[in-house]
C-alpha cells in the first residue's frame, strides 16, 4: 500500500500554485501540510489570502489553512515533499534555502533548469535523469533532499513526441515549432485585455530560448559518471512563440527532419507515436494517462477547447502529421499548460520518484 506523503506548496496564492492544490487535494496519496506565499499573505487564511482562478471552487481543506512565508520552518519541514509554484524573481534563493534544508523539491521555475546538478524533467520524456539525485545529494551533503526541474510549458508538450520518435528512428537534426500560447501561462493577472483580445501577441519574453535550449537538455542524457548532462550537440533548434487568446492549452506546429535516411513515413510515425508507453505508465503512477500521446484523424484537431483535457490533462494531443516539403514530418499538437506543462508536471514527478525510492 502506497503511504501518504505531506505535500507542501510555495508559491501556494498563484496560478501554478492553485493548480496545485487542485491537483493535490483530489490525490488518494498526497495530502496538503503546508501552504507558503509571500510576506503580505502570510498569517492569513488561504481563502482570504488569494484570488481564486480556477474553475472548481477552493477545495474545503484548504480554505482554513494559514498561509505561512516561504521559509523552511515549522509545517514545512515535516513535509515528505515541497512543490513550488514560485515566480522566477523570487524563487531562486527560496528554493535553494529548501534544498539546504534536506527538503525534496520539485518546481516549476526556471532558474535551475540550466544548472549541471539539477535534473530537468518532463515525467513522459526522460526520468532516466532522476540517476543524477545522487550525485546532487551527494554534493549539496544530503541525506533525503534534492531538487528536480519541470520543464516550460510549452517544451513540456513538445519534447513528448519527439522522445517517441527519437527512440523509435534515432536522432532528429532539426525542429522548427512554432506556438499558440494560452494566456493562462503568463499567469496572474497576465496579459492586459487591450493586448489579447482581437489580436495574437508574437512575442514571449525569454520563451524562445527556453525551448529551444531545454529540448537538448531533455532529449539528451545523463553522463556515463552520473554527474552531469551530455546535452544533444547535432540538433539545432529553432522556436517561434506567440501569445492567443486562448484560456488554457498551447496549441504547437511542428516540423522536424530525421538524421536517418529515407526518413519515417507519416505511417510509420504514427504508430510510433500511438504505440509510445513511458516508465510512469509501466510503473502505475496515479496520474500517468492510459495513452502519453493521442493521435487524431480529423483534419482539424487538436484545438484547445476540444482537447486540452484528454488523459486528465497529462496527455499531449497530436494531428495533422503529413509529410513536409521543407523538412520531413511535420504535426500540430497540444499540451494543457497548467497540468502537463507545469503544475501536473511536477505532480507526476513526485509519483515517479515515490516509485523509484527517492522519497524517503
Amino acid at each position: 500500500m502506497t503511504r501518504v506523503l505531506k505535500a507542501g506548496i510555495l508559491g501556494a496564492t498563484g496560478t501554478v500554485g492553485q493548480r496545485f492544490i487542485l491537483l493535490l487535494s483530489q490525490h488518494p496519496y498526497f495530502t496538503i501540510h503546508a501552504l507558503g506565499a509571500s510576506p503580505r499573505s502570510a498569517g492569513k487564511t488561504y481563502a482570504k489570502a488569494t484570488k481564486w482562478k480556477m474553475a472548481q471552487r477552493i477545495p474545503a481543506e484548504v480554505q482554513n489553512m494559514v498561509v505561512k512565508t516561504c521559509e523552511p520552518t515549522g509545517e514545512f519541514l515535516e513535509c515528505d515533499v515541497v512543490f513550488s509554484g514560485l515566480d522566477a524573481d523570487v524563487a531562486g534563493e527560496i528554493e535553494m534555502a529548501f534544498l539546504k534544508a534536506d527538503l525534496g523539491l520539485f518546481s516549476n521555475a526556471k532558474n535551475y533548469r540550466t544548472h549541471e546538478e539539477v535534473p530537468l524533467i518532463v515525467p513522459m520524456a526522460n526520468p532516466s535523469h532522476f540517476d543524477l539525485l545522487a550525485h546532487q545529494r551527494s554534493k549539496h551533503s544530503l541525506s533525503k533532499g534534492f531538487l528536480v526541474t519541470n520543464a516550460n510549458c510549452s517544451t513540456s508538450g513538445m519534447v513528448v513526441p519527439l522522445k517517441a520518435l527519437q527512440d523509435a528512428f534515432g536522432p532528429l537534426s532539426k525542429i522548427m515549432v512554432t506556438t499558440m500560447q494560452a494566456v493562462s501561462g503568463a499567469g496572474y493577472p497576465g496579459v492586459s485585455s487591450l493586448d489579447i483580445m482581437d489580436n495574437v501577441v508574437p512575442f514571449i519574453g525569454g520563451e524562445e530560448e527556453k525551448m529551444e535550449w531545454e529540448t537538448l537538455k531533455i532529449l539528451g542524457s545523463v553522463n556515463k559518471d552520473l554527474n552531469g548532462f551530455d546535452l544533444l550537440q547535432s540538433t539545432k533548434v529553432s522556436a517561434t512563440c506567440n501569445r492567443v487568446p486562448v484560456i488554457d492549452g498551447h496549441t504547437e506546429c511542428v516540423s522536424i527532419e530525421f538524421e536517418r535516411k529515407p526518413a519515417p513515413s507519416v505511417e510509420e510515425v504514427i504508430r510510433v507515436m500511438e504505440e509510445y508507453r513511458t516508465e510512469a505508465q509501466a510503473l502505475g503512477c496515479h496520474s500517468a494517462p492510459e495513452q502519453a500521446i493521442i493521435v487524431s484523424r480529423e483534419d482539424d484537431r487538436p484545438q484547445p477547447r476540444l482537447d486540452r483535457e484528454n488523459g486528465n490533462g497529462y496527455s499531449v494531443t497530436v494531428g495533422r502529421v503529413r509529410p513536409c516539403n521543407i523538412l520531413d514530418i511535420k504535426f500540430t499538437l497540444l499540451v494543457h499548460n497548467t497540468i502537463l506543462g507545469a503544475a501536473g508536471s511536477g505532480v507526476l514527478l513526485a509519483e515517479l520518484a515515490q516509485k523509484k525510492g527517492l522519497i524517503v
